[in-house]
């Protein structure tokens, strides 16, 4: 995973402007944040901020307190003469730069209005530029290559120069593509499909027997409305289409391995980035890398379900504008979950995971009793260490999809952001929630939709 983070140093005293108006700070009643700023983090569990607020200059005193009793460190403080104040030489405007514990934020501000008047927050640092939509997806190429056939020397195809260059043809048809062509076809060799035949036979026979219930009601229907057999690969264009009838699901080349903010990106806008190749025909149960066996198989199914493609959207939007720390530990949410996760069926246990679900080892492996079975706590998936080149030594088994799915919620929530995201499912884009007027637009919407299902519940009851 490649993650960058770049910080800038706080401006100074801001110019006086009108609420909201050329990058000022809006008054509501929530700490206000600007949409091109962002938490910066310090030390650990700690961010730097800058506050404005007005006073007496008989409250600084007071001030002083609040800040002394949530442990602030400051590193900047200016003050100057309040424009508004009947009488400026006795009232203060103040600006402060300090660091406090994220835990602590909200309380520092709450008891600091108590005290001031005007208290607005603007976190320091620019926010790691994210897609706002569908076509900013194509500025989210960049891969992690370690485990390509021309870099990595265990890989199946390092010595198979043929091989390698079927790979870059493919992937040269991802690298091409932007957002509106068409989903590019390839046309698979008779060794590709042959490959991908052994596969699609083992594996097919194994889901009755360990797949979950919501993966095999959609692998019925892909073999029935979308080609799937085992002498056929399907292509990208059939199968973005049955997902996106059903789920809103779509599809999106890509050229290998993608970083992890990249990669989860695009699952806000509920688009699946797919590689086209196939894995090499020496090492039909094993890649090191997603291939179309691993997407088709493994993702594909499993993003049919409605509530499953809800389950990696909301992973997809947390990412949005979180920080490196945050994106590695949703990384190893997804991990655990979406690529190997467990779930209890009928007092069985079941696989979900596309790297269970496209792997004939691993998932007799993952189901076996030789792995240690924890159950699923996100808190505590987020910083289990994985492994990516052997099977899994422990998984994680959640009561129910829907578990899984409210447990992820919960711990989203928790992710500091100076701003909530909302996906807009008319235009396809992502508005980010910095101002009480956008919330209140959204919440229009969904009142909206509330008296809608309300007037047709009384039609049915």
């Amino acid at each position: 995973m490649k993650m960058e983070v770049s910080h800038s140093h706080s401006p100074p005293f801001p110019p006086r402007r009108g609420n909201g108006q050329d990058g000022s700070m809006e008054e509501s009643g929530a700490p206000c944040t600007h949409p091109q700023a962002a938490k910066w983090e310090g030390e650990e569990g700690r961010a730097e901020i800058t506050i404005l607020f007005s006073l007496g200059k008989a409250g600084l005193s007071r001030a002083a307190q609040v800040f002394e009793s949530f442990e602030t460190k400051i590193h900047h403080l200016e003050t100057r003469p309040a424009s508004n104040a009947k009488n400026p030489s006795h009232h203060l405007e103040v600006l402060m730069r300090c660091e406090i514990h994220n835990s602590s934020i909200s309380l520092l501000i709450s008891s600091l209005r108590k005290v001031a008047e005007d208290v607005k927050i603007h976190w320091e640092g620019r926010v790691p530029w994210f897609p706002k939509k569908t076509q900013d997806l194509d500025k989210c190429h960049h891969l992690v290559t370690r485990f390509e056939p021309n870099l990595n020397h265990d890989h199946p195809g390092y010595a198979d120069l043929q091989y390698k260059k079927r790979r870059a043809e493919i992937m040269e048809l991802a690298v091409n593509y932007r957002d509106g062509d068409p989903l590019p076809k390839v046309e698979y060799t008779p060794q590709e499909v042959s490959t991908w035949k052994v596969i699609y036979r083992k594996l097919r026979s194994l889901y009755p027997t360990y797949a979950c219930k919501e993966y095999l009601d959609a692998f019925q229907q892909l073999e029935e409305y979308c080609g799937y057999a085992e002498d056929h690969i399907p292509q990208l264009q059939d199968v973005s289409r049955f997902l996106k009838e059903r789920t809103g699901f779509q599809l999106r080349p890509a050229a290998g391995l993608l970083s992890a903010r990249d990669f989860l990106a695009s699952l806000a806008f509920r688009v699946f980035q797919s590689t086209q190749y196939i894995r090499h025909s020496s090492s039909p149960t094993h890649s090191p890398e997603p291939d179309c066996c691993h997407e088709l198989l493994g993702h594909i199914p499993m993003l049919a379900d409605k509530e499953f493609a809800q389950f990696s959207q909301d992973i997809g939007l947390a990412s949005l504008g979180s920080c490196d720390l945050d994106i590695e530990k949703l990384a190893t949410l997804y991990w655990f979950t979406v690529e190997f996760g467990l779930c209890k069926q009928n007092g069985t246990i079941k696989a979900y995971g596309a790297g269970l679900l496209s792997s004939y080892g691993e998932l007799m492996h993952a189901l076996s009793s030789k792995p240690e079975h924890k159950p699923f706590e996100a808190e505590v998936a987020a910083i289990q260490p994985y492994q990516d080149q052997a099977f899994q030594p422990i998984y994680f088994v959640s009561e129910s999809l829907e578990d899984a799915k409210d447990k992820l919620r919960k711990y989203v929530q928790k992710i500091q952001r100076p701003f909530s995201v909302h996906y807009d499912p008319f235009t396809c884009c992502v508005n980010i929630l910095d101002s009480v007027q956008k919330i209140k637009t959204v919440l229009h919407q969904v009142k909206a939709d509330l008296e809608r299902l309300s007037h047709a519940l009384e039609k049915v009851a």
